[in-house]
C-alpha cells in the first residue's frame, strides 16, 4: 500500500495546488495575458485537474484524493476500513502542502487577501446553508464516482472525463455560496495554511455526509435496479434464438 498512499498524497497535493493557485490568481487579479482569471477558470481547474489525476493515478490508488470519497467507498464495502485512516491522513497532508505551495508562489498577499483560496461562506450565507450546499454538491460528485468505479456496466475509459465533469458541475453549483469545497482536504488544507477557519465544519462534515448518501443510494438501489440497455438487447436476442439463458455482454 505504500505506493497507493504516496499516490494519494501526490494526487491530492496537485489537485489542491491547482485549485488554490488558480483561485488565488483570480482573487489577486494576476494574469498570464489578457484579462484576469474569472470564476470559469476556477471551475476548469477543478474539473480538468481531477480528470487528469484520475486518468494518471487510478491504477495505483483508485484515485480518491478526497476523504469524502474514501469514506463513501468504505461505507459500501468497496474499500477497506483498515486503510481509511491512512488514506485520509495523506489526503489532508496533501491538501495542506498544496495550499502552502500556493503561498510559496504567490507570496504573503495570497495568504492575507484570498486566504490561499480557502472556501469560506459568501456574505449572507450561514454555516448551516453552507453545510447543505456541501452535502448536495458532494452528492453529485460521489454518485458519479460510485458509478464509475463500482459498476461493471460503466464504460471505464470515460471515467476520468465524467468524474472531472462531475466536480466541475459541483463547483458551478456551490461556488457562489461557499466556494465549493466538495472535499475536506481541499476545504481544510488552505484554512489550516492560512489560519482562516470560517465555516470549517461545513467543509468537513458536509462532504462526508453527501458522499456517503450518494454511494449508498447507488450501491443499494441504482446499481441493483434494471439491467442496462445492452443487457436487455442481449437477453432479447438470446430469447429470440431459442436459448434458455440470456447472455451478458459486459
Amino acid at each position: 500500500m505504500a505506493g497507493a498512499y504516496l499516490a494519494e498524497l501526490i494526487g491530492t497535493f496537485i489537485l489542491v495546488f491547482a485549485i488554490t493557485a488558480t483561485a488565488t490568481s483570480a482573487g489577486l487579479a494576476r494574469t498570464i495575458v489578457g484579462p484576469a482569471y474569472g470564476s470559469l477558470a476556477v471551475v476548469l481547474a477543478n474539473g480538468l485537474t481531477l480528470a487528469a489525476l484520475v486518468g494518471g493515478l487510478a491504477h495505483v490508488s483508485s484515485a480518491h484524493f478526497n476523504p469524502a470519497v474514501t469514506v463513501a467507498m468504505a461505507v459500501i464495502r468497496k474499500f477497506s476500513w483498515r486503510h481509511v485512516p491512512g488514506y485520509v491522513a495523506v489526503q489532508m497532508i496533501g491538501g495542506i502542502l498544496g495550499a502552502l505551495a500556493t503561498w510559496a508562489i504567490h507570496g504573503n498577499a495570497a495568504r492575507a487577501t484570498t486566504h490561499l483560496g480557502a472556501t469560506n461562506p459568501a456574505p449572507g450565507v450561514g454555516d448551516g446553508r453552507a453545510l447543505v450546499v456541501e452535502i448536495l454538491i458532494t452528492f453529485v460528485l460521489v454518485l458519479v464516482v460510485t458509478a464509475a468505479v463500482t459498476d461493471k456496466r460503466f464504460p471505464a475509459p470515460v471515467a476520468p472525463v465524467v468524474i472531472g465533469f462531475a466536480l466541475a458541475a459541483a463547483v458551478f453549483i456551490g461556488g457562489p455560496s461557499d466556494g465549493a469545497a466538495v472535499n475536506p482536504a481541499r476545504g481544510l488544507g488552505p484554512m489550516i495554511a492560512a489560519g482562516s477557519f470560517s465555516g470549517w465544519w461545513a467543509s468537513l462534515v458536509g462532504p462526508v455526509i453527501g458522499g456517503a448518501l450518494a454511494a449508498v443510494l447507488y450501491d443499494r438501489f441504482v446499481r441493483r435496479g434494471q439491467p442496462s440497455a445492452v443487457e436487455q438487447v442481449s437477453k432479447a436476442r438470446a430469447v429470440g434464438s431459442g436459448r434458455v439463458r440470456s447472455r451478458r455482454v459486459l
